[in-house]
């Protein structure tokens, strides 16, 4: 089962390797980690989509627990929540296929951020079946590099616990 958990942890250099290293060292796979700035500057959100069943989602949240600098972790899998993954992906582009390439991009709500000779970079953001099934309908043309920032997610609504500032 996929699990979403989201952790506020404390604004300070060496968190995410902390936290990393230490899920790493103890066998948990991460599927996804993505790390930024909240509306609190001495706090950061960590969104991790971490597989397993439901012993796997208490022992990951058991180790994160333990870690001083992580002030709250959530599983939202079971809430209402939006969730979002971004793409930046670079196709070859040659003239005669670039208003099909853009006509697809369109489609997919993207937008094109750059163009050379023979290439487009493209950015595409969305629930990650939607940026799977884009990439693999760019595969046809050429996918030169790409780049995924990693799922990050917000529960609906007001959340139940806040976090003083």
């Amino acid at each position: 089962m996929r699990h979403v958990l989201s952790a506020l942890v404390q604004n300070q250099p060496g968190v995410l390797a902390h936290v990393s290293g230490m899920l790493a060292s103890r066998g948990f796979n991460i599927d996804s980690l993505a790390v930024g700035a909240t509306e609190n500057p001495h706090l950061s959100r960590m969104t991790f989509v971490v597989n397993g069943d439901d012993n796997v989602l208490d022992q990951v949240r058991k180790q994160l627990d333990k870690i001083i600098s992580i002030v709250r972790v959530d599983d939202i899998s079971s809430e209402n929540y939006v969730e979002r993954d971004l793409m930046l992906i670079k196709v070859v582009a040659p003239a005669e296929k670039r208003s099909e390439i853009a006509l697809l991009v369109e489609m997919f709500r993207g937008r094109v951020v750059d163009i050379s000779i023979d290439n487009i970079m493209i950015e595409i953001s969305g629930q990650e079946q939607k940026i799977e099934a884009f990439i693999e309908l760019m595969r046809p043309y050429g996918i030169i590099e790409m780049a995924r920032s990693g799922r990050i997610a917000l529960v609906r609504g007001r959340p139940k616990t806040g976090v003083a500032a």
